[in-house]
């Protein structure tokens, strides 16, 4: 349960060797390799320049190809998966097979080039529904859309105002043109009415000038023969064909459905050929040779010494310096027990590498206060029940793990503060036999209740929260000795330890000496020579002030903050005694019973969330504040990652 110690190592191959090698480092899955942080110098590095070439940009086409297959497949197929259903495992043989290869590109170029065949239909239909509806307002017009003006006849399709009286603008252009003109009224829509214009040349001028009068403007109908009727019918014979066509595309896209797994192996694997061609990105390498530097969890160097024993490498591996401790990716070591809790850490921050790994130190206060804020049997055989099914049942890996992981450690305390306090689902029993029979007198046994001890679980918190912070200060003691640095921690922690101890003897009326509290004097004194050390001008008064009122102020600002336990266990209760009562009200146990569940539910629903961050807040900002160093950056070694499938390790 600490910080696991790394070793810096470098490494010249051969370029021959360098992809089976990396291979290799990805099966291990316990070097992280990084990218020199500087150009080398000297005539020896003259030859080596950056991993360049275009693998990386080729593997990543491919896996999005991949995944826009995957992505189709599951719109026109949607896969079956059970409930809580684990990932397939699978050996990393089977995860680099090349029969599998070759049938995941096959499915997945025939899914793609279907889609794409379908876009095109898509494309046809969208082009032949705006031709078509370009058409609607010529269906009654049984003149062929060719037909053109002549040397003595004017032939002109257009629209007019939607208002216009048809018989009133025929008498006008007749009018107007003398008897040499014809109008063919069309269809008509909300904003028009159609017609075909047919007259002698020499009355155009005289017509079209009336008909503006009536907003008319020509309408393009190029490219057309026949009528508009049997225009709109040869398409929609086609986008019939069109339709069938497309429904086809659909279900060949479907009938790739059983390659499904394939692709998703196939996905994966390209994940860590990506993998592997961004950590070729930061090699150097010259015609012959390659140079890899990185980090390497030194319980795990003699796995990657005998994997460089099979290639003609020289390598090397050392403990880092202290001034490359930023750089030193931080990977924690933990139990079972501890272990859900990197969770909470990551969230905040990983520690610094020569920093403290603050689960086990932060374990038993997280799950004891979670328990007490949410102190319901009831609550906790759900979250224990849920996270264990999840756990079983799914498998999950990484945060999610740690999570469900989590609800079942806080679940368990839960459960065990509930028994303290009577809970199971607030009082649902009590007021469920008080419904059977109204004289039962039916209560849980508890130790403490919230409604009738909440002065008690109050002071309680608080104490529990002066733990916790003192906890803080012994830890920023113990690390402060261990870096050579005992005598800040005694003027600084330890002075304050023994002002806390004066200020309880001096209520108590003990340690006093003529009225002078002793040990809080000689507290107090420490404190002085501790501002001293830091500052030995005249602005060390100062020092001593803010560090009066800052140690006063905080210590009482801490432990306040640990109220919220209190807080949260009496809302809850409340919260569930009031649905309860309220289901109680109608008399009826099946009533009840619907109304108290819907209220526990949402009861449960906003403390297990509530209880979380209100949780998470103590131990982030009153607990680490103490002593925690955070800054620390992720070991991420190279190692096999899937999203589909689980991989069963295979021992070389």
């Amino acid at each position: 349960m600490s910080i696991v110690k790394m070793k810096h190592i470098r490494l010249f191959g051969m370029s021959g060797d360098r992809e089976a090698l990396l291979r290799g480092l990805q099966h291990l899955g316990c070097v992280e390799v990084q990218e020199s942080a500087r150009e080398r110098d000297g005539p020896a590095w003259a030859a080596f320049a950056r991993v360049d070439d275009t693998a990386l940009a080729d593997t990543k086409a491919r896996a999005e190809q991949l995944r826009e297959a995957l992505k189709l497949l599951d719109h026109s197929a949607p896969a079956k998966k059970k409930l809580l259903q684990p990932r397939p495992q699978v050996t990393e043989g089977q995860l680099f097979d090349e029969a599998v290869r070759r049938e995941a590109l096959a499915a997945a170029e025939k899914v793609l080039e279907l889609d794409r065949r379908e876009n095109a239909l898509r494309n046809e239909e969208n082009k032949l529904q705006v031709q078509k509806a370009s058409l609607a307002p010529w269906l009654e017009l049984e003149t062929p859309l060719e037909l053109a003006s002549t040397r003595e006849v004017s032939v002109t399709f257009g629209a007019v105002a939607a208002r216009t009286d048809r018989r009133a603008a025929e008498l006008a252009a007749d009018e107007a043109a003398g008897g040499l003109v014809e109008l063919q009224w069309a269809g008509r829509d909300r904003d028009f009415q159609y017609v075909l214009v047919l007259c002698h040349r020499s009355a155009e001028e005289a017509v079209f000038a009336l008909l503006k009068t009536y907003g008319f403007a020509p309408a393009a109908l190029r490219g057309w023969t026949g009528t508009a009727r049997a225009n709109t019918d040869a398409i929609d014979a086609r986008l019939r064909e069109i339709g069938e066509e497309r429904k086809a595309c659909r279900a060949g896209i479907a009938g790739e459905a059983p390659h499904r797994e394939a692709i998703r192996l196939y996905a994966d694997r390209l994940a860590q050929d990506i993998q592997r061609e961004e950590t070729k990105g930061r090699l150097l390498a010259s015609e012959g040779a390659f140079f890899l530097e990185g980090w390497v969890p030194a319980e795990k160097l003699p796995r990657v010494e005998a994997l460089l024993d099979r290639y003609p490498a020289a390598w090397e591996a050392r403990d880092p310096d202290p001034e490359e401790y930023p750089q030193v990716p931080v990977e924690l070591k933990n139990n079972a027990f501890t272990r859900p809790l990197n969770m909470v850490t990551e969230m905040y921050s990983l520690p610094a590498y020569d920093g403290l790994d603050p689960n086990p130190l932060m374990a038993p206060f997280f799950i004891l206060f979670y328990g007490i804020m949410m102190a319901d049997m009831g609550y906790g055989l759900v979250m224990m029940i849920l996270g264990g099914v999840v756990l079983a049942k799914a498998k999950p890996k990484g945060t999610v793990d740690y999570l469900f992981s989590l609800m079942v450690l806080c679940g368990a305390s839960t459960f065990l503060m509930g028994a303290l306090t009577g809970g199971f689902f607030g009082d649902f029993l009590t007021q469920l036999f008080q419904i059977m029979d109204p004289e039962s007198t039916f209560e849980l046994p508890a130790l403490f209740t919230p409604l009738n001890d909440t002065l008690a679980i109050l002071i309680g918190a608080l104490v529990l929260g002066f733990l916790q912070v003192i906890t803080g200060m012994i830890i920023s003691f113990v690390k402060q000795t261990r870096d050579g640095c005992f005598l800040d921690a005694l003027f600084n922690e330890g002075a304050w330890w023994v002002i806390y101890a004066g200020a309880a003897l001096a209520i108590l009326g003990i340690g006093s000496v003529g009225g002078v509290p002793v040990v809080l004097l000689i507290g107090g004194i420490m404190l002085v020579i501790g501002c001293l050390r830091q500052n030995r001008s005249i602005a060390v008064v100062g020092t001593i002030v803010y560090a009066v009122y800052n140690g006063v102020t905080g210590i009482f600002s801490d432990v306040l903050s640990y109220s919220r336990l209190m807080a949260l266990m009496l809302s809850g209760s409340i919260i569930a005694s009031v649905f309860n009562t309220l289901g109680a009200t109608a008399g009826n146990v099946v009533v009840f019973v619907i109304i108290s569940f819907i209220g526990n539910a949402l009861n449960f629903g906003l403390n297990i969330l509530g209880c979380f961050v209100h949780d998470l807040r103590l131990q982030c900002l009153e607990f680490f504040g103490k002593f925690y160093k955070d800054g620390g950056k992720p070991f991420r070694p190279l190692a096999i990652r899937t999203k589909y499938v689980d991989i069963v390790k295979e021992e070389n």
